[in-house]
């Protein structure tokens, strides 16, 4: 893959970015509503591929927060059309790493050495390319490591990244304003932890402590003396991406106890530790040749507030539907439902947010959940794409749900995505 010289790092350098590609968009929707004229039969998905195209091309030579959004979204099958999606799905993995001369640069800075003074050895080509920072491997001694060098300039973009991709993001995602809002602020609010990596070296440290007792689960050392404000360094470890493993066609027996560790391990981290592991992508878990998954980048962590958890976790289980009373005053609580909704709106929010939690909870209500059940998921897709779709929705007067739901729910699909992946069966009450 061709390699970055640069980064737009400066206000007018990025508005400059995304301000050609929405004349890029705009030019695709003229070209495909003249096309249109002269066959009625044309559908979005020219338009779809066109628009997905010049929209990843620009964020991924940005990289940073806009370019994460993108990320975050390919992981939610009802947001956006197929095209963006297959798209997007690269942030995970393959977007366009810094030359060599800009990782060496940002060595100097932070520890007044090039990498080859540090290290035994060190590749000079990043062997993995995300969003928000690039991986190269390194050598001492007995050792091997993966080190993650930020992207120059991303921290400071954060804020007007995310100020920039607002009017992209109300156009493609057909949700009300109110909602974007409250999306947008809390996504700002971890994608600048997510920078701090001194405070992603604590949380690694921390929480691999912590789940350190899980059977078949393994986390890396992490090196504070090789770290920085914007270098991480730990164990490199040994294994496939989730992607590239489910290629070699495991046993059933195995997808299950993959399937099981990944439960167990998110299923921990919510309940007893109550902070969460929050970026579940397939690129964030490596399976070992001895067959033990292997927990990488704990960037992004949801803490969860008590009040928070009592209230949302009451409306995952199937006894709440026996006491309507209970269910909506909990609706209230997580304001689901609003004092400014007239009675047939309350009836159709109620109706709608009952659906959609007897569907994410199903797993929690019995004692074993079948992953690969294909028909869970369309049902899933289907209902989101059915509410994305009503007007009630896109014109309320207020934000539905708290902003902590954001990245719960957020974290949950992507587990149920990996697991739908893995087609596992799981024993998710023990």
């Amino acid at each position: 893959m061709k390699e970055q010289n640069s980064i737009p790092v400066t206000k007018v350098q990025r508005a400059g970015k995304f301000i050609s590609t929405g004349a890029k968009i705009g030019g695709n929707y003229i070209k495909h509503y003249s096309k249109k004229l002269f066959d009625p039969s044309m559908t979005r998905a020219t338009l779809d591929e066109d628009n997905a195209g010049d929209i990843y091309d620009s964020l991924s030579t940005l990289k940073g927060s806009a370019l994460k959004v993108a990320q975050m979204l390919s992981m939610d099958k009802n947001v956006l059309p197929a095209a963006y999606q297959k798209k997007f799905t690269m942030a995970q993995y393959s977007a366009p790493p810094l030359s060599y001369p800009l990782v060496v640069k940002s060595f100097k800075k932070f520890f007044g050495k090039a990498p080859e003074e540090i290290f035994d050895t060190f590749t000079r080509n990043a062997v993995n390319a995300a969003s928000m920072g690039q991986v190269h491997q390194a050598t001492k001694g007995d050792k091997t490591f993966a080190v993650k060098i930020q992207y120059p300039g991303i921290a400071e973009s954060v804020s007007s990244d995310l100020r920039m991709v607002r009017p992209m993001a109300t156009r493609l995602l057909r949700i009300n304003p109110r909602d974007l809002e409250q999306y947008i602020g809390e996504v700002e609010s971890k994608l600048l932890e997510e920078t701090d990596y001194a405070l992603e070296l604590e949380r690694s440290i921390a929480i691999s402590k912590a789940c350190g007792h899980i059977q078949h689960l393994v986390f890396p050392n992490y090196y504070p003396e090789y770290s920085g404000d914007k270098i991480l360094t730990m164990d490199w470890i040994k294994g496939q991406h989730l992607k590239e493993f489910l290629l070699t066609n495991p046993t059933q027996e195995v997808r299950n106890r993959i399937g099981q560790v990944l439960w167990d391990f998110y299923d921990y981290q919510v309940h007893t530790l109550k902070l969460v592991h929050a970026d579940p992508h397939p690129g964030n878990f490596i399976v070992t040749p001895s067959q033990e998954l292997g927990i990488i980048d704990f960037g992004c962590v949801k803490e969860i507030p008590e009040d928070f958890y009592q209230a949302y976790f009451k409306l995952l289980n199937a006894d709440i539907l026996k006491t309507p009373d209970h269910l909506e005053a909990l609706f209230y609580e997580l304001d689901f439902v609003s004092d400014k909704d007239n009675a047939s709106e309350k009836k159709l929010f109620m109706e709608v947010f009952t659906r959609m939690i007897q569907l994410l909870g199903r797993p929690f209500n019995v004692d074993q959940f079948d992953f690969g059940d294909d028909t869970y998921f369309k049902t899933i897709f289907q209902t989101g794409e059915q509410v994305s779709a009503m007007k009630e929705f896109r014109n309320s007067r207020t934000a539905r749900g708290p902003r902590h739901a954001l990245y719960i729910n957020r974290t949950y699909f992507g587990l149920y995505n990996i697991l739908n992946e893995l087609k596992a069966v799981v024993q998710t009450r023990r």
